[in-house]
């Protein structure tokens, strides 16, 4: 069977509201890929996933403050948070980042899941 390519030109992808407009870009039981635009001032407030999650910055400049520590990333930044890890990241000037969660969904992602033995 051959695969067909899916691309996005995630510089082009409109996203109005900024943080509260994430655009899912594809999503399996492998992984979730989401386009996040932070506009100036935005912020990721403290959170923390099921699943490891990797964030490219594709435009902009964030900040990640994570287990007490803050690390500056402009385009072309990459990020790598294990499961479970608390973050927060904002924008001062804003940006465009891409975010994958890996596998898809994580297990106990959503409340009341049952856990395997």
């Amino acid at each position: 069977m051959i695969a067909s390519v899916q691309s996005w030109n995630l510089r082009e992808i409109e996203a109005p509201g900024g943080s509260r407009s994430p655009v899912v870009l594809r999503s399996d039981d492998a992984a979730r890929a989401v386009l996040i635009v932070l506009d100036p001032g935005q912020e990721l407030g403290d959170h923390q996933v099921k699943e490891c999650a990797l964030v490219a910055v594709v435009d902009g400049s964030i900040r990640v403050h994570s287990g007490g520590e803050t690390v500056e990333g402009g385009t072309g930044s990459f990020f790598s948070f294990a499961i479970d890890e608390r973050r927060s990241i904002s924008s001062d000037e804003g940006a465009r980042i891409l975010l994958v969660l890996a596998p898809w969904p994580g297990e106990g992602h959503f409340r009341g899941e049952e856990k395997s033995a």
